[in-house]
């Protein structure tokens, strides 16, 4: 996993949305990101509750490719982008094969990268779906319009109506072709998964590392999304063969990590240590109060698995029956590499979340911006991952050397 390509993409938490308009809240291509794949997790399994197949690795796997894009042509707005590729097919064509090529020196990995030339090409009509990709595609286009849709209703207390009639127009024309997909109509006309959603968007508003100045600040939500994608990144750095349902839940699993913080807000870590049992006094409670107000808002056809995804997040597990066992590293390789035990890295989704609060501390440090909290919590992450430290088949130590920054 190459420093230069996680850099690139923590530059997300930089990229900011509507800047032409007055924005009550920092937008940023991170958190639309995140809200777009939690979107499209909510649409599919709509669908999939209808006997729709998804192809969930390819939508895992197109999530952190749109985000490269995004990020490499953040200086071409999406309108005059849309235009480009319209009206000017070929020279649409080069511009995505100029995207890739500056990611060649980037990604190492020449599997990854034919998975991102295999997606740019069927982004470009030169390749036919597989099978069920097509409507995969379908359901992850759809989420990206509706997570805009979203931004455009949030910031619209404050701009003029005339400023942002133009844009939803085209926007609702957009969202036409797509409401054939059960989920979709139902965020729209704001039913349950509209609740839903509007729960996990407040990460959205709480920002990370709070009680000090940070640049770039990054918010709950976003910070979620980066651990996916780092866990994405571990699962192929660890060199195993994994069951499509691991790689799916250790994704899904990271994306969701702190939803129970839309009702508890961040508690920083010093704070949750601060007493022996505070730690697990603190989850007892956020268990409840998930149980009492974002259980009710989840359908019967996914809340067990998000369920499964946020409790005991951090540890290796496997599901059998009923019953849910945290299992070893080799155990999860040797015994429980199957799709019908739903096993889960959690460990590897602990060193994606420390990592990712290493790049948060480490950055602001470089930028010059600093603090007796941002030194702490570093020193303590690199502290926390010595010489010789292996999780998850992944040379943790190595990696948090490198990127010590």
């Amino acid at each position: 996993m190459k420093k230069e390509l996680v850099l690139k993409i923590f530059e997300g938490f930089s990229i900011e949305r509507w800047n032409d308009l007055i924005r009550p809240f920092d937008v940023v291509e991170m958190d639309k990101a995140a809200e777009k794949m939690v979107a499209s997790y909510i649409i599919a399994k709509y669908e999939e509750n209808r006997g729709v197949k998804i192809d969930w690795e390819w939508m895992i796997y197109a999530s952190l490719f749109d985000l490269l894009r995004k990020i490499q042509l953040c200086d071409i707005k999406s309108p005059v982008q849309s235009i480009i590729k319209n009206e000017y097919p070929q020279e649409f064509i080069k511009l995505n094969n100029w995207v890739l090529d500056q990611y060649r020196n980037l990604i190492d990995d020449s599997s990854l990268m034919e998975r991102f030339e295999h997606y740019i090409r069927q982004r470009n009509g030169e390749e036919p779906f597989e099978e069920n990709q097509e409507q995969t595609c379908r359901i992850f286009r759809a989420a990206h319009k509706y997570s805009t849709l979203r931004e455009l209703e949030m910031i619209s207390a404050v701009n003029e109506a005339e400023r942002l009639e133009k844009i939803r127009l085209e926007l609702n024309a957009d969202l036409q072709q797509y409401l054939d997909l059960r989920g979709l109509q139902l965020l729209i006309t704001k039913q349950k998964p509209f609740d839903f959603i509007m729960r996990i968007e407040q990460l959205r508003f709480q920002t990370r590392w709070n009680q000090t100045p940070r640049i770039p600040k990054t918010s709950v939500l976003g910070h979620c999304f980066f651990v996916a994608v780092l866990t994405l990144l571990f699962t192929r750095e660890s060199k195993v063969k994994m069951c499509r349902k691991r790689i799916y839940n250790n994704f899904f699993s990271a994306l969701f990590h702190d939803l129970p913080e839309s009702v508890t807000r961040d508690i920083i870590s010093p704070v949750k240590k601060a007493t022996d049992g505070l730690p697990a006094i603190v989850k007892n409670i956020e268990d409840k109060i998930v149980a009492n107000e974002l259980v009710p808002f989840m359908e019967d056809f996914y809340r067990d698995e998000i369920l499964y995804f946020t409790s005991d997040e951090f540890e290796n597990r496997v599901c059998l029956g009923e019953k849910i066992y945290h299992v070893s590293f080799e155990d999860l390789n040797e015994k429980y590499n199957f799709d019908e035990l739903s096993p889960v890295d959690g460990k590897m989704v602990r060193v994606a979340d420390h990592l990712s609060a290493l790049l948060e501390a480490g950055i602001s440090i470089k930028h010059g911006i600093t603090s007796t909290h941002l030194e702490e919590g570093k020193a303590n992450l690199l502290k926390a991952y010595q010489s010789g430290k292996t999780i998850n088949g992944i040379d943790a130590a190595s990696i948090f050397k490198e990127f010590s920054l």
